[in-house]
């Protein structure tokens, strides 16, 4: 009988060495999977740091560019992409021309290649000297229709994919909040504060 209790206790004994062995083994695989989801987070954020960087780096090195959407292709050839663009300017806005000591320092076709599959023609890329230029321009734009030999044409400012793919979420988010109709209010001079109110239900600020 003293045997058979001592032949189990030490079973016991090693029953509970066992499950010490498993209980470390599981902390440490945990610890270990904790430290990769912490390393996989810096990871991701590191690379939204540089993708975010290089956004605005695209956007500044474009801050001084017009887009000229709607011209049909070849109509450079001739002439060049750079007195098209004069020519649109005289076109449609004479009066401003006159004001203005309007630098271009480089035009052309974007992309560089012509793409069969896509029916739009592509849009010249304008670089202009001095971006107060291209703000005066695009400012004007917007208070008129614009035409090239009598074809509807549009002028935009030049944004990377990126900035442009948010700027459609943000215009996305605009148009619904303008569908149900709010309003907005300053509650403290040093705070604004956007209040959305319909059907007598508000948002929490």
């Amino acid at each position: 009988m003293k045997n058979t209790i001592e032949e189990i206790k030490k079973n016991l004994d090693a029953l509970n060495s066992r499950a010490d062995n498993m209980e470390e083994r599981i902390s440490n695989l945990e610890d270990g999977n904790i430290e990769l989801l912490q390393a996989e987070e810096e990871r991701e954020a590191r690379l939204k740091r540089n993708e975010e960087t290089l956004r605005e780096l695209s956007d500044t090195i474009r801050r001084c560019n017009i887009r000229i959407i709607g011209i049909p292709e070849g109509e450079e050839k001739e002439k060049g992409a750079e007195n098209l663009f004069k020519e649109i300017m005289a076109e449609n806005f004479p009066n401003l021309v006159r004001e203005m000591d309007l630098q271009v320092t480089e035009a052309n076709r974007s992309p560089n290649f012509i793409n069969a599959r896509r029916p739009t023609p592509r849009h010249i890329v304008v670089k202009l000297a001095k971006v107060n230029d291209k703000e005066k321009i695009l400012r004007t734009a917007r208070q008129k229709k614009l035409t090239y030999k009598g074809t509807p044409i549009r002028l935009s400012a030049d944004f990377s994919a990126e900035t442009l793919q948010a700027r459609r979420e943000w215009n996305d988010i605009f148009k619904n909040l303008k569908d149900k109709k709010p309003t907005a209010e300053n509650s403290l001079p040093s705070e604004n504060i956007l209040q959305i109110r319909w059907r007598n239900k508000n948002f929490p600020r």
